[in-house]
């Protein structure tokens, strides 16, 4: 298929004019260092003495990180944090970003979902992360928070021109939360995209989903591995859901664009040695989202997620970009199949 650069690039610009609502897992990256000192006399551990510590947003957070680097003030999030001290970071890492969290449910005696990673470093070496502690709570979201989730719905999708369901399955999206984004979705006309790890089958009638190549071989039953493999996945999938097409993310091999009628292998752009895949799956729904809200074509929104992607990718942990530099990044030649 030909691709227009010129149509890109416009496409790309028009990224910065839509509104996105993340609905999902709302989780926070705790970065804790320190420079090592000695051994403890109370156990055979490193002391560290601590110099400094980073927040950096993560779950379902990313993909709203992700889009507000593009549209800054045009995010808004919708999920759950507990009233412990994490909760009041979360919330000033999502200020800090530009994100709003005024659809946030604070939940007494729950847990704000934590990552808390615990890195050293010596003079002589590079830093290394030593323990990573997670916090969340497993229990079933308690009634009165579903319903204000609901609630919140009601006032947040009309508000935006795209929703995101980001499920990392730790129970924010219960069937009744997905149900309901997806009907007031199709109701006021809305673009709903999916980032599921798991359960695909719960999403019915949505604009498209972009599930990785492990989680489609899951769901499907059977190892992808031709062209054909993967356009019969797609189309299970669409069958699935009924959406109106899939986006199958495959890392170093590219992506898988199927739609009921085509199906388009876009390859991996800006090839280089990878820093660090975290959160890049999130950066590929945000864009790629956002650009089927711009009105890209399908197979014009996966390019621009793909690019959007293969700069992330260069850096460590949740990254982000932002449109000058996706414009910066386009190949000069662009060939999909």
């Amino acid at each position: 298929m030909e691709i227009s650069r010129e149509k890109l690039i416009e496409n790309i610009k028009a990224l910065s004019e839509k509104s996105v609502l993340v609905v999902g897992d709302l989780a926070l990256d705790e970065m804790i260092y320190g420079d090592t000192e000695r051994i403890s006399r109370e156990a055979p551990v490193l002391i560290l003495r601590h110099t400094y510590t980073k927040y950096i947003l993560g779950g379902a957070s990313n993909a709203a990180n992700n889009a507000s680097s593009i549209n800054s003030g045009k995010v808004s999030v919708i999920g759950v944090i507990g009233d412990d001290y994490h909760g009041a970071d979360i919330k000033k890492a999502f200020q800090d970003a530009g994100i709003s969290c005024k659809y946030i449910v604070e939940a007494k005696g729950r847990k704000t979902i934590t990552k808390s990673r615990i890195s050293g470093s010596c003079s002589h070496s590079i830093t290394q992360q030593i323990v990573r502690i997670d916090s969340q709570s497993d229990e079933p979201l308690p009634t009165n928070v579903e319903k204000q989730i609901l609630k919140n719905l009601e006032l947040a999708v009309p508000e935006h021109d795209a929703i995101i369901l980001s499920d990392y399955h730790i129970g924010t999206l219960t069937q009744k939360v997905i149900d309901k984004a997806i009907k007031l979705a199709n109701k006021y006309k809305k673009i709903i995209v999916v980032d599921a790890q798991k359960d695909l089958d719960n999403y019915k009638n949505i604009t498209s989903m972009t599930p990785n190549l492990p989680d489609t071989q899951k769901h499907v039953g059977r190892r992808l591995e031709t062209r054909d493999d993967f356009v019969v996945a797609g189309k299970y999938l669409i069958s699935d859901s009924k959406a109106k097409f899939v986006l199958i993310t495959c890392g170093g091999d590219g992506m898988m664009l199927v739609s009921p009628k085509e199906s388009y292998h876009i390859p991996v752009f800006n090839k280089s040695k990878v820093f660090d895949v975290t959160g890049a799956g999130d950066t590929v729904t945000a864009v790629y989202t956002l650009a089927l809200a711009a009105g890209a074509e399908p197979v014009y929104a996966a390019i621009i997620g793909n690019i959007a992607a293969s700069i992330v990718i260069r850096e460590f942990g949740c990254a982000t970009t932002n449109i000058d530099t996706i414009i910066k990044y386009i190949p000069a030649k662009i060939k999909i199949d």
